[in-house]
Formats: C-alpha cells, sequence, structure tokens
C-alpha cells in the first residue's frame, strides 16, 4: 500500500505536468536583464508583474528560470483552449507551410470554410473578418452608421451609438471617445463624436437616451476589464425589447465573453436573445494569432460594398485555418460545458473563503472577479503574493483579481489553486 508521502506525489503529478527545476535557469539572460531590455527599450505603456515567461501547455506556464504557474488570466481570455493547443498547432504549421497571405486581392481556399464554421457555430449569415478586438469594434461602428443613414434613414452625419459606462472595447481614438476611464482619453483628443454613454445594467436609462438618430446600443454581455461586472438579470432581454421597438439596433461586445468563457458558447445565450451583430476576438486562434470578426445579420452586413472597408491581413489563409481550428477544438472538448460547471464551482469556493479583505465575489463561467475592500490596498499586492505561489492573476481596476483560467482547467488544478488562494487572501 503506498504511503500519504507517495500518494501526495501521485496527486500532484496528476494535477501538474513534469516541471524543470526551479534552480536550473532556461535561458542566457536572467529575469531582471530581460525586464531591463523592455524597459530601455520599449513604451511604458504597460505594468506587468515581474515575471518572464518563456513556454506554455495546457493550463501552465514557466519562466526564464525554470519556475511553473498555474495561468488563472489567460491572456485576458484569449487562451481558452489552453496554451499551445496541438490541434490548433497543428493547423497553424501544416497552413504555414502552404500559403500565410494572399490579400482579398484574391479569394483562397480557407477563407470560405472559417466563414462558414464560424456562421454555423454562431448562428449569424454574414461575418466580416479582422485581426484585433479593437478593429472588429471598428468595423461594427462603420457598419451600425451606415445602416442608419442608409437603411434607417437617420439625416447624414447625425448617427448615435449608445454606449454604457465603465465599458472596454479597445484602445482606437474612435473607441476612447465612448470611454468613461479617463486615463485611456487623457492626452489624446480631440475625440470622435456620435456616442451617448448611459450606466451599465439600467434599461430605463437606455430607453431614455434614445432619439430618431439612434442607430445602435453597444455594450459588453458582461464588463471585463470594467471589474468582471455582471448586469442584473433580465438587463439583456429588456435591453433587446426597446432597441426592437425604437428600430435600433443591439450589437454585443463577445470578444472577451465569447467563444466558451461564461459558460455558453456567447455570453448573450443566457439570457436567451439574439442580437443584430457580435463582435468577436481573443479565443478566436486559441492564442496562435490575431484574428477577430464582426458577425451580423444580412441586413446590417449588406450595407458595404467593394472598397468600403477592408484589410490587408483580415481574412488571411492562415488565420482562417488557425480560427477553424480553435472553434472545432471548443466544440469538440465541451469547453463551454467545462466553464459553466467549473465556473460554478470555483465562485462557490471563492465565495466562502473568510477573507477580511473581500468585498464581492462576482462572475459567471470561468470569468470571475474577486474585489476587495479599499482597506486591502489594491489587489496588485495580492497578486505578487499569488505568483509568488505558483499562481498567475492580474488586477483589473485596482481593486479587483480577475481569474480566469483556461477552459481546459480541471478541478484537482482548481482545487490547487484555490488553496493558495485561500492562503493569500486570509493571511496578506
Amino acid at each position: 500500500m503506498a504511503t500519504t508521502a507517495v500518494l501526495e506525489i501521485e496527486r500532484e503529478e496528476k494535477i501538474m505536468p513534469t516541471i524543470l527545476p526551479s534552480s536550473s535557469s532556461t535561458s542566457a539572460f536572467t529575469t531582471q536583464e530581460y525586464i531591463n531590455l523592455e524597459n530601455t527599450y520599449g513604451a511604458r505603456n504597460y505594468h506587468p508583474l515581474e515575471v518572464v515567461i518563456t513556454r506554455g501547455e495546457g493550463v501552465w506556464v514557466w519562466d526564464t528560470e525554470g519556475n511553473q504557474y498555474l495561468d488563472c488570466l489567460s491572456a485576458y481570455s484569449a487562451l481558452n483552449q489552453g496554451h499551445c493547443h496541438p490541434r490548433i498547432l497543428k493547423a497553424l504549421t501544416e497552413q504555414a507551410a502552404r500559403l500565410t497571405l494572399t490579400s482579398r486581392a484574391f479569394y483562397n481556399d480557407q477563407l470560405g470554410l472559417f466563414y462558414e464554421k464560424i456562421c454555423k457555430i454562431s448562428g449569424f449569415p454574414r461575418v466580416l473578418p479582422m485581426n484585433t478586438g479593437a478593429e472588429a469594434v471598428e468595423t461594427a461602428i462603420k457598419a451600425v452608421r451606415k445602416w442608419a443613414y442608409t437603411v434607417k434613414g437617420v439625416p447624414a452625419d447625425k448617427a448615435e451609438i449608445i454606449v454604457c459606462s465603465n465599458n472596454f472595447a479597445g484602445r482606437t481614438i474612435s473607441i476612447i471617445s465612448f470611454s468613461t476611464e479617463q486615463q485611456y482619453r487623457f492626452g489624446f483628443a480631440p475625440f470622435t463624436p456620435g456616442f451617448k454613454i448611459v450606466p451599465y445594467g439600467d434599461a430605463a436609462a437606455l430607453e431614455a437616451a434614445i432619439t430618431p438618430n439612434t442607430a445602435a446600443f453597444f455594450l459588453e454581455p458582461i464588463q471585463g476589464e470594467g471589474g468582471i461586472i455582471v448586469p442584473p438579470e433580465g438587463y439583456l432581454r429588456e435591453a433587446e425589447r426597446i432597441c426592437r421597438q425604437n428600430n435600433v439596433l443591439l450589437i454585443l461586445d463577445e470578444i472577451q465573453t465569447g467563444l466558451g468563457r461564461t459558460g455558453k458558447m456567447f455570453a448573450f445565450e443566457h439570457e436567451g436573445i439574439k442580437p443584430d451583430g457580435i463582435t468577436v476576438g481573443k479565443a478566436l486562434s486559441g492564442g496562435f494569432y490575431p484574428i477577430s470578426a464582426f458577425l451580423s445579420t444580412h441586413e446590417v452586413m449588406d450595407v458595404f460594398r467593394p472598397g468600403d472597408h477592408g484589410s490587408t491581413f483580415g481574412g488571411n489563409p492562415l488565420a482562417a485555418a488557425v480560427g477553424m481550428a480553435a472553434l472545432d477544438v471548443i466544440v469538440d472538448e465541451n469547453l463551454p460545458e467545462r466553464a459553466a460547471s467549473l465556473g460554478a464551482y470555483f465562485l462557490e469556493r471563492l465565495r466562502q473563503i473568510p477573507s477580511p479583505h473581500i468585498k464581492e465575489v462576482r462572475g459567471k463561467g470561468l470569468l470571475i472577479g474577486v474585489e476587495l475592500k479599499p482597506s486591502a490596498y489594491g489587489a496588485r499586492r495580492f497578486c505578487k503574493a499569488l505568483m509568488q505561489l505558483g499562481i498567475l492573476a492580474k488586477e483589473t481596476r485596482e481593486n479587483v483579481i480577475r481569474f480566469a483560467p483556461p477552459l481546459v482547467i480541471t478541478r484537482p488544478q482548481l482545487d490547487w489553486a484555490l488553496e493558495r488562494i485561500e492562503r493569500v487572501l486570509t493571511t496578506l
């Protein structure tokens, strides 16, 4: 019979793959030398934790010194399928050896197949591929404005788009023009006009803001960067009703919430609604390549004519092949269902932690935020402490710790993480 110590070792091996010794460096440079290089030559527009990652597999990453960590950020939900998923890697390498780019001046043998797959999975009949999430949002803005002028009959240059306070959709000039976060806006004016801001989760405020010139209501089903803010039950259904009654398009930003993250393929499915369009990205490539898209009804997408909009890399054959493989992994491995069951378990366990620092635990699926009280002096110091125990998480809006591990995580791995999370939240 195995001893308790042996059983514990076997349990750990099932949770964690074989690791490099923490004392053995895998690089000619030290951690600090890598950090110094970035700080010397790069713009100072990020504030990363001081870990230099060199390898990833599934839910795990390793730094340049051989230390192993559980990734609880998933590159802001771009790694729903886990790091370096072998099926997506195979699609990438095989397509990269054949054909990577044609531009949209020609057809290629991958794009149409990708279109068919994503349209069938999403239920939308039309798709326009881009590269980054911000590009998908810009595409949606252009589409709804042109729809307003050519279909709804809004007077020229008068179209309005209603958005919500505390939103995050990217960092282009037009997108920060409707942000309420002052840091995102300071020093970048003049801004793009045509946006109205209403409180998130307030259907009455939405209804009051609508005018004959309103083209669309654009929002996140759950606000990610805003601190994992889940709106009141029924809010999206009421927003849909209001939009339908006023001939206003309902466009949802599913870049962080979509593709299984919240326990459904798309977060709007939780309330049984059907928006006029959605933006998707991040996990659309499983972290291998920048891929995004705007999906919509025929009525919205058909406003575009050749030359109206485009991208040199948008819809390239490498992206299409990777995107198909990434979608297949989500479907074949039942990742939305995994996120639903494991997310409910994770939320329940987090809410049971007897920490004097916790103000609220909220989320849906495996998109979870732990908001700390002001007396906790910010979430970053807790993220640093978690890093020392082998968990990589990141603060958002100063007082919220975001937990969003890859959807391929297992319950034993969650238990392994929860023991360390509770230790930090109750002893720091």
